[in-house]
């Protein structure tokens, strides 16, 4: 089980993202936008940050900045809206910021559990300490 920190938004993705984790055994907390994910993090480790870049009064780019200074290496999943116009050019900045996956909305379920699985296989790869139930 991983202990996950998702942070979105939109109420309804976020619940339906959420289910989709606790579903899948992971623990998860919540957060609906960017301002208490570097404490929260400092308290918690998660095992992974799986956070929207655009959000009202939020900034998901410069929370991925600040938490690569709290953490190097907790693997972010970063997602992006198309409506949006600009996702793709948010995500690939995301990526260079140090999101390790990038999601473009809409997804399916599958794609989003396939992300949250390679991520987490990533982190036991490159952890010696995560458990080997992350590893094939």
């Amino acid at each position: 089980m991983a202990s996950i920190l998702l942070v979105e938004d939109d109420d309804q993705l976020r619940t339906m993202l959420k289910e989709l984790l606790a579903r899948s055994a992971h623990q998860v907390s919540e957060a609906p936008n960017e301002r208490r994910v570097c404490d929260m993090h400092r308290q918690q480790r998660f095992d992974l940050v799986i956070t929207d870049l655009v959000m009202p009064d939020s900034d998901g780019l410069a929370m991925i900045m600040e938490l690569r200074r709290v953490d190097q290496n907790v693997p972010i999943i970063a997602m992006s809206g198309r409506r949006q116009g600009r996702a793709e050019e948010y995500l690939r900045i995301a990526r260079k910021l140090g999101a390790q996956f990038t999601l473009a909305k809409p997804f399916g379920n599958q794609e989003f559990l396939e992300a949250v699985c390679l991520a987490l296989e990533t982190k036991a790869q490159n952890d010696p300490s995560v458990d080997s139930e992350y590893r094939e």
